[in-house]
């Protein structure tokens, strides 16, 4: 547990770090784009190509991934069936609900967590790959269906927006990585050094941006924020998909100890960025989307404390 609340520490001390950093203005008023940009299209890639080139699939491929895919699916259909009972709400915008309460954010903030707090990059690959293969495909075909519906123009389609969304550099690394880590041959560690350092930048600067995307926003705001719809979204994201992943995991699966702990964290990770970013091109739901990435990343970190003391 020691171990654990070290990591989290960690953890907090960054993402204060950033939120100074932002508040003080520090870095200059574009140190959170520049920075941003360094952890997206530079770090995180190699981070994960460098973590996938020294495994095996079947390190990458284990039960965690099924438990995270299947608990991620349930919540998305729950919230489309409450939300479509309880609110009346039309298709699309039940589509950006459901990836609020079932998309994680498994790069900026679940990154970070599985090495501080897990030891290992073990759940992310898996869970990345489901997220943006599986579940965001689907989403945007639903989107794309009522974009034509409403004679709007979507902009590419939705196979232009999946292959935007897979040409992304981090699932192209993820996906290099895997390619390496399936061939019988693992590259020396003097080929995957450079690739190596410029990989430890990811874990500091995307704490570092999370802090500053803390600094000034404003959520749930009257007569604009869907507060019911973000509320669910929220509850059913941070209570429900733990407390799912859980039963899956011990019941279904017989999963014990750290094993069990790494899926219950995967699922306690708040909204993922992506969702508004799908929100804002289909533009259905954006407030909806950016409230709960938001009020969910705030209320991620006492939910994980939580998870950890209980199961670390």
């Amino acid at each position: 547990m020691a171990g654990v609340l070290n990591g989290f520490a960690v953890i907090v001390a960054l993402v204060a770090l950033g939120w100074l950093l932002a508040r003080t203005l520090v870095l200059g008023t574009d140190a959170r784009l520049v920075l941003n940009r360094l952890v997206f299209f530079v770090a995180t890639p190699a981070l994960l190509f460098d973590s996938l080139a020294r495994t095996t699939l079947d390190q990458v491929f284990t039960g965690v991934f099924v438990v995270s895919a299947v608990s991620a699916i349930i919540i998305a259909v729950l919230y489309m069936a409450i939300a479509r009972l309880w609110l009346r709400r039309p298709a699309a915008d039940l589509v950006v609900g459901a990836l609020s309460a079932g998309y994680v954010n498994s790069a900026n903030l679940g990154i970070p967590i599985a090495l501080y707090v897990l030891g290992d990059l073990g759940f992310v690959m898996p869970l990345l790959l489901f997220q943006v293969v599986v579940l965001q495909p689907v989403a945007i075909a639903v989107l794309e269906r009522a974009a034509r519906a409403e004679g709007a123009d979507s902009g590419g389609g939705a196979l232009g927006s999946l292959l935007q969304s897979v040409r992304t550099p981090i699932v192209l690394a993820a996906l290099a990585g895997v390619v390496v880590a399936a061939l019988p041959w693992t590259p020396s560690d003097s080929l995957l050094e450079p690739v190596h350092l410029v990989g430890q930048i990811s874990v500091p600067g995307a704490l570092l941006v999370f802090g500053m995307s803390l600094y000034g926003v404003k959520v749930l705001e009257a007569g604009a924020s869907p507060r019911r719809e973000i509320f669910l979204a929220s509850a059913l994201k941070l209570i429900a998909h733990p407390v799912l992943a859980y039963a899956i995991g011990a019941w279904m699966l017989g999963m014990r100890d750290h094993e069990l702990l790494t899926v219950v964290v995967a699922a306690a990770l708040p909204t993922a960025q992506n969702v508004l970013v799908v929100a804002t091109r289909y533009g259905h739901g954006t407030l909806l989307a950016r409230d709960s990435a938001v009020l969910t990343t705030l209320g991620a970190l006492p939910v994980l404390l939580l998870v950890s003391a209980l199961l670390a």
